[in-house]
């Protein structure tokens, strides 16, 4: 994915969090690069990350040092929305 990936927050620790952080992102970003309208629970059932891990996964992926890519949202029904993820193929190896 990303070439420099590192990440941070009040909770954060490095020597626990960033091996599980980047295999998440990892597993995240692959499931979403096809550009397709995912929920959050479909990205959990398809990661196995937390939704609110997915959800935080796809606010990273709009930060520059992970892509500066475009994830899109758009609302479903009764607070559901979906997310799509559009590539910035300036800084994707994919």
């Amino acid at each position: 994915m990303q070439t420099e990936m590192y990440f941070d927050g009040v909770t954060y620790d490095h020597e626990r969090d960033q091996q599980r952080l980047i295999k998440q992102s990892d597993k995240i970003f692959e499931f979403m690069k096809s550009g397709e309208w995912k929920t959050l629970r479909q990205i959990s059932d398809a990661t196995g990350a937390p939704e609110a891990s997915a959800s935080a996964g796809l606010r990273d992926f709009r930060k520059e040092r992970f892509g500066s890519h475009t994830v899109h949202r758009r609302y479903l029904t009764n607070g559901l929305y979906e997310y799509s993820l559009e590539l910035n193929i300036r800084n994707s190896n994919d």
